[in-house]
């Protein structure tokens, strides 16, 4: 039988942290868990838009246990901030979804000089993870879920000396790098907790090909770019809905019988329930994980090391 969202565990007492939950699979991740009994902590950057998803998952569950926090993953001064208002209201963290992140879009920087794909989708839940590890560690078995795409298997690893393609930017080869960059970090973070010898789980996830706003925005931002316009039209005629492809980091997040370094995505490719697949391996990516480890610390001045978090507990 399919994974639906009535496989859900009871999840009362447990605390799930979902970036970008005021809109598309964010929301519906948040719209999921909130019937379940957990606390719910929506990490999202437009407040406005914030409130009104608060509300429009309390029509439906208006017992649901909710809290907004800001966060803009463009900017370490807010991450450090969402990560301390997160920390200080929960010493236990259960679910943190690190699904937020922008797609193809024109070249920027970040507020700290990251190009910008790879400072949100990567780097900002960088320094989100390695600044609620102690959190993650105080809870039974937590799960740490990283959000990738089909796109990561056209990315190209990190490139230690350049990681924001200067002088080489594409709209697409920044989105490819940066969903390889999310694959990496949940293989490279369930490495680091089995290392450990932790309870907690690193998973990763892809939503497949999702009818969700991320598709318009870009289409927007790029001025109607004929590859933009396509995917978006692909989208809204073949793309599941939001619901549909929320499914598979949900799956990733809180199916008992899942474990650390599992993949979940659509049984179809980028269509169908979601199902676990297999995690392939290049022959380089034990060194791609351990440059992406190397370049993250390096840019952001974050460690993340599980053992020293264990240690300190």
């Amino acid at each position: 039988m399919s994974w639906t969202t009535a496989d859900i565990p009871d999840l009362t007492g447990r605390v799930a942290v979902v970036t970008g939950a005021n809109g598309g699979l964010g929301l519906e991740s948040a719209r999921a868990l909130a019937p379940t009994g957990a606390h719910v902590v929506m990490a999202v950057r437009n407040q406005a838009k914030a409130a009104a998803a608060v509300e429009d998952i309390k029509a439906t569950a208006p017992n649901a246990c909710l809290k907004l926090v800001p966060l803009d993953l463009g900017s370490l001064e807010s991450v450090e901030q969402a990560a301390a208002t997160i920390a200080g209201h929960h010493q236990a963290i259960d679910i943190l979804t690190n699904n937020a992140g922008l797609m193809a879009c024109p070249e920027r920087r970040t507020a700290d000089g990251f190009e910008m794909q790879l400072g949100v989708n990567h780097l900002g839940h960088w320094i989100l993870t390695a600044r609620l590890l102690p959190n993650l560690l105080h809870a039974d078995a937590a799960r740490v879920v990283s959000v990738t795409s089909t796109a990561h298997l056209l990315g190209r690893p990190i490139e230690v000396d350049n990681p924001h393609l200067e002088g080489k930017y594409g709209e697409w080869r920044a989105y490819a790098q940066s969903k390889l960059a999310n694959f990496h970090f949940g293989l490279g973070l369930q490495r680091q907790f089995e290392a450990a010898g932790v309870a907690a789980q690193s998973r990763v996830a892809h939503p497949g090909l999702s009818n969700t706003e991320l598709q318009a925005v870009i289409v927007t931002e790029s001025n109607g770019n004929l590859v933009q316009r396509f995917w978006h039209l692909l989208a809204n005629r073949a793309g599941m809905s939001p619901a549909q492809g929320a499914l598979s980091q949900l799956r990733a997040a809180t199916d008992p019988h899942a474990r650390g370094g599992e993949f979940f995505g659509p049984g179809f490719v980028n269509n169908g329930p979601p199902v676990r697949k297999p995690v392939l391996r290049r022959w380089d990516m034990d060194k791609a994980i351990r440059d992406l480890w190397e370049m993250s610390e390096r840019e952001t001045g974050v460690s993340l090391d599980v053992v020293a978090a264990r240690d300190a507990a």
